[in-house]
């Protein structure tokens, strides 16, 4: 839905000659124009307008002199830095461009009639005279010369089978006379010239020639191959015309062809056949097409034309029309009238080779006028609810609208037309709030008509004295046209400058209303895009290279500054763009831009490079990138680096920023005020996306304003989680409960709502907060959210309205976090006895059936109690009678509390049960006792029975015997001791090593003195060997087992705790090492910090005076530390020392305290390798051997780097004037100690 906007037009008239040019072409490198003419041939610059080079023909003979020679074709040749001209008269000549010398490489006696090169420059194909094809190498090599008539169809001749001939096909009412009916081809128009045209593929691989059938006199369109081979021949085609263009980046063949009641232009494929075609807006004989051109990249064909008859004046009017296709409808963009003028009339017409956008058109007056196209969506720039979203779409003179507020029609199709009189050059909509759906058109012939939504009234555009013959001397002298007021529209036009353009304010003018009075205002640029922000009313302005202005068009005089941001620097685009917005962004107002190689810029800033389009709406930017994806950004909350830092990241999960979209999607527009997004694929249709960001911003508005029915429908409509309804503010939710249930107004909506409900807060988790929202903080802390909400909800309802509201109710008693299907149930059979209101119970009973599994309704049902109430569940599940009748039967018939006992085990509540069995009497006490037993109900049995019953014994019993098997004997044995059963109790704390309470229990029994002593003697031996394997004294364990002949203590105590001592050691041994490699590399840091600070002190010229003194302090401090030490006990002493000897970085002995923790004894692991190596857990054993080996080789290994010789000599025992007897001791200690503990090695 992209109509083609100008941008900028190039009027250059300083080139002027004798004659008329003939052929034109473009420079790729350079950019100027070559032209050739009846007598010359020149190269021209039209942004200077200087000649760059030129060379006459004539004086060299290759055309008359008298200018009636005529140039048949003229290519630039980039990789020679020369032009090729072809003669009528048969010469092929080369321009060098840099010598400006020409030279012939060939003639042809019967003359050319066209020149046309491959477009990789390889090969080029003359048509002479004699109705040949002359193919040659681009040195001008003969390939091949074939005649262009040929009687064969070509390579690629159709084949038939029998069954698709013509003859057998249904011809309709026509009737069999059709598949003998031969096609009658006229001869060609009387205006067509009668030479042939020459028209390449885009990738050079095959040429069509559309030329005079010598038979018929009509056209024919025969298709070579790059060898000169005729691959096919096209069908007879009656009215085939002159103009031939092949598709550059397809396999379509552009031609026109007059039918009797129409003019179409009409495709062909390669093989000859038609292929689909479209109809110019002229009668039949009204025009006639000179040339068709594709631009370079296929996606606009200019259509050149000329009326057939002259007016009064003898003159003929010339058009150029751009056509553009999308959903497989061809599309009238813009319309060029050059008016009746011949000597402005186009000579010359051409596409820029590099810029596909470019026109390139060359008057019989020497007059260049290039223009420079771009696209554009018009859309209405509303940001309010009384916009429609309108898109207006050019058709030559309709404009096609299509409000997709209301509704969303693909195209071709619209909401409705707007006929015009005139082809439509431009549409533009009212930049004023509540009033945006007012849209204006400028045509073709100068009128500007305006459309509201009551009626349409035209304006027609006179301007005042002076800037009239300007304007009026080229088409589309008006671009960029705004409507800024009702009585207001600003354009641009040529500058007086080639370099600059003008503002043109145009008002109604007071004395008539169908004229416009004009104030213009010089802009020192070519202004390229001019866009309006409506919430501002700023004008921005865009010139080619890229700087930014602003238009002060509400101020008496119009004026133009540069655009400024708020700290007085001057902003512009690095790169001219193509589309433009402004916007806010943190408050401070910008323009974007996108370029044609699509990079995001937000003033100098670049914001991304992978964007394909863009729109600004309310405070949203959404974009659609070549990633296949599409971003809404809010501006308010990010600044320039976080726009560039969320575009540049590939988002997260829950992200709602991003969504993907179809490959090669782009923004139409946005609905204001809503959440839809309008993209149109490659193809043409349109989709409609709900964009999370824009969904979730506005339902936080709705939810804000306690708009919560419109929050609702959307959320529903669109699937997004209702519990966000609760989540975004629960503060507001549940003050507003009752506005909640008011909005809904709906039964099935309030149980849809509560059906949805979890405990889950859609807010952290699928639609994050933006970051600069509070985070809202549960009203109801401790309690579940499902559990407040329905709550909320059931006791509104109920204080509202209980009977109309009764299935929400229902629904918020079973959505509980336990459901109350009690209660519900309870209240449905209490509706049962009631007069019927808005809800019956059958009814009610269905819908809980709805919610809940049947089974577990029924089983909840049963578990009331409630006879009648299981039958109504019963009746209204898919249950067999047979099935539940008879066990209902059955449990009528049973005492009331053992036919609840039975329903509750039934039900597996065995509490329950186990509470109404103990009132069934001593009768069924021993089934009381099965059920504990089964189900391990202990506790809550001797609850029930009184401590000096039978019951209660028989149970603490029973009791004792599950604690026993649970290895619990001690409280067994408590237990069994309170309920006066002490032989049992001696037993327990027997076996549990409880000796006191054995004792004790023993003393009670009362036991003979024999027997007394045995169990002391028992209990007293088991309790040493446990304490001794707890110590890991191996051997001394092993002795008393087999001393005292306790055997079982071996399997049960001893072997364990050898194979948890082997685990321990391992692991104890792994650290070790650790430490000590840690401790030892620590050691050399110190050791090196240390003598580095010594080396510092002897350095200092007053070293030895430091070293006196430091001597003397240290000495007398060391003497009175002494002194305090001797005073001390022992085990104050090795605490003192310990302090001393400090691991902390830093301290004073931190060396000396590394190395004592290098030492280590390690004198268990050999004991528990004996241990078990005795019984046999010899691969345990070796595994705990080889760790030892390897923890005393780290060590050993370390021996002459933590323990140096030096520091081993320097232990000497410390004597002189200032030592004491106890640092003497000290010292001789010290020296005593151990380097290093050394082990034994069991091999095993």
């Amino acid at each position: 839905m992209r109509n083609l906007k100008l941008l900028k037009s190039l009027r250059s008239s300083e080139l002027q000659g004798p004659g008329s040019p003939q052929c034109f072409a473009v420079r790729a490198d350079t950019g100027s124009l070559l032209v050739a003419s009846h007598y010359s041939i020149t190269e021209y610059d039209p942004r200077t307008g200087q000649v760059v080079t030129e060379a006459s023909l004539t004086a060299e003979g290759f055309l008359p002199e008298d200018g009636s020679g005529v140039v048949v074709g003229l290519q630039d040749l980039a990789e020679l830095e020369s032009a090729c001209l072809a003669t009528a008269g048969g010469d092929v000549v080369l321009f060098n461009l840099n010598t400006c010398q020409l030279e012939c490489f060939g003639s042809v006696d019967s003359g050319l009639t066209s020149m046309s090169w491959s477009p990789d420059e390889e090969l080029v194909v003359l048509t002479t005279g004699q109705e040949t094809i002359i193919m040659m190498t681009k040195d001008f090599e003969p390939i091949t010369e074939v005649g262009i008539h040929q009687d064969d169809f070509g390579e690629g001749k159709f084949i038939t089978v029998g069954w698709g001939k013509k003859e057998t096909q249904f011809h309709g009412s026509e009737g069999k006379q059709a598949a003998q009916r031969k096609v009658q081809v006229s001869p060609a128009a009387v205006w067509d010239d009668r030479r042939p045209r020459v028209t390449w593929r885009g990738d050079g691989q095959l040429f069509a020639v559309s030329a005079i059938c010598l038979q018929t006199g009509a056209r024919k369109v025969r298709v070579w191959n790059r060898e000169g081979v005729l691959q096919a021949t096209s069908e007879p085609i009656n009215g085939l015309e002159q103009a031939l263009c092949w598709k550059p980046s397809g396999s379509l063949i552009a031609s026109t062809q007059r039918h009797p009641n129409k003019h179409s232009v009409v495709f062909m494929e390669k093989n000859g056949l038609l292929h689909g075609d479209f109809t110019l807006p002229f009668s039949k004989d009204q025009s006639k097409v000179k040339d068709l051109l594709w631009n370079s990249d296929s996606t606009i064909l200019a259509v050149w034309l000329e009326d057939m008859s002259a007016g009064e004046d003898k003159q003929v009017n010339t058009y150029i029309q751009l056509w553009m296709v999308g959903n497989y409808h061809w599309y009238l963009k813009q319309s060029l009238d050059f008016g009746r003028d011949s000597q402005k009339a186009p000579a010359c017409v051409c596409w820029d080779p590099e810029r596909p956008l470019r026109l390139h058109v060359m008057t019989r007056s020497w007059t260049s006028i290039t223009y420079d196209w771009g696209y554009t969506t018009e859309r209405s720039p509303g940001l309010d609810a009384a916009d429609n979203a309108n898109v207006a779409v050019i058709d030559g003179d309709k404009i096609l609208v299509t409000t997709f507020r209301q509704c969303v029609v693909p195209p071709p199709m619209c909401s409705f037309e707007l006929q015009l009189a005139s082809p439509v050059n431009q549409v533009t909509f009212l930049c004023q709030p509540q009033r945006t759906n007012q849209l204006a058109a400028l045509t073709s012939d100068g009128q500007i008509s305006v459309y509201s939504q009551g009626g349409l009234y035209n304006v027609s555009l006179k301007l005042l004295e002076g800037i009239v013959t300007v304007l009026q001397e080229e088409p589309l002298a008006l671009r960029q046209l705004l409507w800024l007021e009702d009585e207001l529209f600003v354009g641009v036009s040529c500058g007086l400058l080639p370099t600059s353009s003008t503002i043109l304010m145009l008002r109604s003018s007071q004395d008539a209303d169908d004229t416009l009075t004009v104030r213009s205002t010089e802009v020192d640029g070519v202004v390229v895009s001019m866009v309006h922000c409506s919430q501002t009313g700023t004008v921005a302005l865009q010139l080619e290279d890229g700087q930014i202005r602003k238009l002060l068009w509400d101020c008496p005089k119009p004026s133009v500054e540069d655009w400024r941001d708020s700290s007085g620097c001057s902003i512009n685009f690095p790169v001219p763009c193509v589309q433009t917005a402004l916007c806010s962004i943190s408050g401070e107002e910008c323009l974007l831009g996108l370029t044609d190689r699509s990079h995001l810029y937000a003033g100098d800033t670049e914001l991304a490079s992978n964007i394909s389009s863009f729109a600004v709406c309310n405070d949203f930017l959404l974009i659609t990138t070549h990633s296949h994806t599409c971003r809404c950004l809010q501006l308010s909350m990010l600044s320039v680096k976080g726009l560039q830092a969320a575009l540049a990241s590939d988002g997260g999960q829950n992200d709602e920023t991003l969504r993907r979209v179809e490959r090669g999607s782009r923004i139409v527009t946005v609905v204001p005020q809503d959440t839809r997004v309008i993209l149109q694929m490659p193809r043409g249709n349109l989709e409609t996306v709900h964009h999370r960001a824009l969904l979730l911003a506005q339902l936080r508005k709705w939810l804000d304003s306690l708009r919560f029915r419109d929050a609702f429908e959307c959320m529903r409509k669109l699937r997004i989680n209702l519990n966000f309804i609760y989540d975004h503010n629960p503060k507001i939710f549940l003050e507003n409960i009752e506005t909640v249930i008011t909005q809904l107004n709906s039964i099935n909506h309030i149980n849809l709502f509560l059906t949805e409900l979890k405990e889950e807060d859609t807010t952290s988790s699928m639609y994050p907060r933006p970051e600069s929202s509070p985070v809202q903080i549960q009203p109801v802390p401790g309690q579940k959210k499902v559990d407040v909400v329905c709550d909320a909800l059931r006791s509104t309802m109920e204080s509202m309205d209980p009977n109309r509201f009764f299935l929400p109710i229902l629904t918020a008693h079973v959505k509980k976090t336990v459901p109350e299907l009690e209660i519900a149930l309870q209240k449905v059979h209490e509706l049962r006895g009631e007069t019927p209101g808005a809800v019956s119970a059958e009814e009610a009973l269905k819908y809980l059936l709805f919610l809940v599994n049947v089974n577990d309704l029924y089983d909840h049902s049963l578990g009331t109690y409630d006879f009648d109430l299981v039958l109504m569940v019963a009746e209204k599940s898919q249950k067999d009678p047979k099935e539940y009748l008879p066990f209902l039967n059955m449990l009528k018939s049973l005492e009331p509390n053992y036919q609840r006992y039975t329903i509750d085990k039934h039900l597996k509540r065995y509490r329950k049960a186990l509470h109404h069995l103990s009132k069934c009497g001593e009768e069924h006490f021993l089934e009381a006792l099965q059920l504990v037993k089964e189900q391990k109900l202990y506790s809550e049995a001797l609850r029930l029975y009184t401590t000096d019953s039978p019951h209660y014994k028989a149970l603490s019993c029973a009791y004792a015997q599950h604690l026993v098997e649970q290895q619990q004997a001690e409280q067994a044995g408590l237990l069994l001791w309170r309920c006066r059963e002490p032989a049992g109790a001696l037993q327990a704390f027997a076996s549990s090593s409880s000796w006191r309470n054995a004792i004790c229990v023993a003393q009670q029994i009362p036991l003979p003195p024999d027997q007394l002593a045995l169990l002391a003697r028992d209990l007293d031996c088991e309790e040493a060997i446990l304490a001794l394997i707890t110590g890991a004294v191996w051997e001394e364990a092993l002795r008393l087992i087999y001393m005292h002949n306790r055997q079982d203590i071996t399997e049960t105590n001893l072997k364990p705790a050898l194979l948890d001592g082997n685990d321990n050691s391992t692991a104890f041994l792994e650290a070790q090492v650790a430490t000590f490699t840690r401790h030892r590399a620590r050691l050399a840091v110190v050791r090196e910090q240390k003598e580095k600070a010594r080396l510092d002190m002897l350095d200092c010229p007053d070293a030895e005076l430091y070293s006196e003194a430091s001597s003397v302090m240290t000495g007398s401090k060391y003497s009175h530390s002494n002194s305090r030490i001797s005073s001390r006990s022992s085990k104050n002493r090795r605490k003192a020392e310990r302090k001393k000897l400090s691991l902390k970085e830093g301290s004073p002995m931190e060396d000396r305290a590394l190395i004592f923790s290098c030492e280590n004894d390690n004198k268990e692991v050999h004991n528990l390798l004996k241990a078990l190596v005795l019984f046999q857990f010899d691969k345990q054993a070796e595994k705990l051997q080889l760790a030892y080996e390897e923890a005393l080789q780290t060590m050993e290994a370390a021996v002459p780097e933590v323990w140096p010789e030096g520091l081993q000599n320097s232990q000497a025992p410390l004597t002189g004037p200032n030592t004491t007897a106890n640092s003497i001791m000290a010292s001789f200690q010290q020296q005593q100690r151990p380097a290093a503990s050394q082990q034994g090695q069991l091999n095993v």
